[in-house]
């Protein structure tokens, strides 16, 4: 048996309230080993990162372990001041975070960054720090690593971001790694690489990791033992083709349950039982002389951004984002759209709702025409009620300063959709009819949870009564229960309202669930756009079997990481 690195015993945290005390973590009980991944699990709020947090000596104020130890290598963390944890982070213990983007300095090239962690971590010289810089960024497969440490943050891509944030965690050649959430916003091949990397380090360096994250297909693939946690209490452990393959409390055989499926279509999110109401008798209102065929169509579209000139007298170049054919969404058709980060995604979703113009090329709707014709103001009214999008981060798409009810109020009296005295019923009635109490209205979006935050932003583009939805990534960072939740509802509201939907999203899983057709993009061209069913079923390009090959599967770890579990 491999040498025990981490420890927790019994371990409590509570953060005071004046109202009483808040208790996080209840008992947690946890060993990490040499060469070990293990996996924490649990649902939004179940005291993952807290854990993580504790062991870090990072605990947000004013919460603090009330009992139990964290022991490193027999030595209790807990007892420790706050100047030799300061000691310890990064040279014995590492962290990657969620998101690199706010843990990358925008000001500083990586290199400058790397080296200085280097420097003071390991105490050498900034000038081997420099060199040893380019080393690591080389370690962790960036190409061209000596002149990509010159580069700011920015021009990396999102999984290049994660790496530096890797290397930066393995500065000072840590223990233990704590993974919080690394691969959240990736897509399934940068996924798959960010993952490998992690896995290779910690065999290669004798690491103990500790990998936090809600996605149970990362977990499987990745993780050889499992604490499934909720409300901050252990759940179930073991190792991971046990807790996975036959778990044994009713807890983790929900979670499991709640995943998608990316290798067959489930009737749960394809045919929700259809719901009909007072409001749903509003809405309609909103399809009223809607016309067959299709509802959205494009012809030789291409968006172009100018690039940075290559010296003072040079020229501007330009980078072609999306570059297709055409494309056309039929009316109450859901059209998915994957496709690896930079693909283009967004952007093409940006020209289809009018936010940005094409460089060529035009977007037609059947009600509206085509988008560069509108002239009027009353008809780009019109076109701004009939096509609505429900963004991917519900935390900055609500205006935190208003309430809920004047969040959806707003937009109703805007377009004159009702009278002054029934807006107040209509918000309440939106409200509910996305799963809210009705009294939801009078609070503010930082009294909601992300699941309840997200059917609020749904609410609000229901209150204008639009005919077209662009979802973007709209579930990537709920929780898997949540995430199925909020798919039924989307696929309910599109069965009672007839509403068309463009569903943007890096996930396979969800998109074969809730998609009609798929389009696949690679580099701002569509490699294939067929029928969902025929095309997870045989895709024809090959770009689009190694997206379905590289997307992670519950209890489908590969043969190669079988062996290593087992050795």
């Amino acid at each position: 048996m491999t040498e025990l690195l981490c420890k927790t015993e019994s371990l409590q945290i509570t953060f005071p309230h004046r109202l009483g005390d808040f208790v996080a973590v209840h008992g947690f009980d946890m060993q990490v080993r040499r060469g070990e991944i293990v996996g924490l699990i649990g649902e939004s709020g179940a005291g993952k990162s807290t854990i993580g947090n504790a062991i870090m000596g990072l605990l947000s104020h004013p919460g603090k372990v009330t009992s139990g130890r964290i022991l490193l290598n027999g030595e209790d963390l807990i007892s420790k001041s706050a100047s030799q944890m300061a000691q310890l982070r990064g040279r014995r213990v590492g962290m990657i975070f969620q998101d690199p983007m706010t843990s990358l300095n925008p000001l500083m090239t990586v290199g400058e960054q790397l080296s200085e962690s280097i420097s003071i971590l390991q105490d050498v010289p900034m000038a081997k720090a420099r060199v040893m810089a380019a080393e690591r960024l080389d370690d962790v497969g960036i190409p061209d690593a000596a002149n990509r440490v010159n580069q700011y943050p920015h021009e990396f891509s999102g999984g290049m971001r994660q790496r530096v944030v890797i290397a930066l965690a393995m500065a000072g050649d840590p223990d233990l790694l704590i993974a919080d959430e690394p691969t959240t916003a990736l897509d399934v091949s940068v996924q798959k690489q960010v993952l490998d990397l992690i896995r290779r380090i910690c065999v290669e360096r004798s690491l103990g990791v500790i990998l936090v994250t809600h996605d149970m297909g990362v977990i499987s693939e990745t993780a050889d033992r499992i604490y499934v946690m909720r409300h901050g209490k252990l759940i179930e452990t073991g190792p991971t083709e046990q807790v996975i393959g036959a778990p044994a409390e009713q807890y983790t055989q929900d979670l499991i349950s709640a995943i998608p499926s990316i290798d067959e279509r489930e009737d749960r999110f394809r045919n929700p039982p259809k719901k009909t109401g007072e409001i749903d008798t509003w809405l309609l209102e909103g399809q009223q002389g809607a016309r067959d065929g299709d509802y959205l169509s494009t012809s030789a579209l291409t968006k172009d951004f100018a690039t940075r000139k290559a010296s003072f007298w040079g020229k501007k170049g330009s980078f072609r984002a999306v570059d297709i054919e055409g494309l056309s969404v039929q009316r109450g058709e859901v059209l998915g759209l994957v496709g690896e980060s930079g693909s283009g995604k967004s952007t093409l979703g940006r020209i289809l709702t009018g936010l940005i113009k094409p460089s060529t090329g035009s977007v037609s709707f059947g009600d509206h025409g085509a988008l560069a014709d509108i002239r009027s103001a009353a008809i780009r009214k019109a076109f701004r009620r009939d096509v609505q999008v429900v963004f991917q981060d519900p935390y900055s798409s609500l205006n935190s300063r208003m309430r809920v009810g004047h969040i959806l109020a707003e937009p109703i009296r805007f377009h004159g959709l009702a009278k002054r005295d029934e807006i107040d019923r209509l918000v309440d009635a939106l409200l509910e009819r996305v799963g809210l109490p009705a009294g939801s209205s009078r609070k503010f979006p930082h009294q909601f949870s992300g699941g309840q935050r997200q059917r609020i932003c749904i609410a609000r583009a229901l209150s204008v009564r639009p005919r077209f939805l662009l979802c973007d990534e709209p579930t990537s960072a709920l929780d898997v229960s949540i995430q199925a939740d909020m798919l039924a509802l989307l696929m309910e509201l599109r069965r009672s309202l007839g509403l068309t939907m463009l569903f943007v999203s890096h996930d396979l899983a969800v998109v074969r669930q809730v998609s009609d057709r798929v389009a696949v993009m690679k580099q701002g061209k569509i490699v294939e756009c067929r029928d969902a069913e025929a095309l997870f079923e045989a895709p024809e390009s090959t770009y689009t079997q190694m997206l379905l090959e590289t997307a992670p599967r519950v209890g489908g770890a590969t043969q190669d990481e079988q062996t290593r579990r087992g050795a």
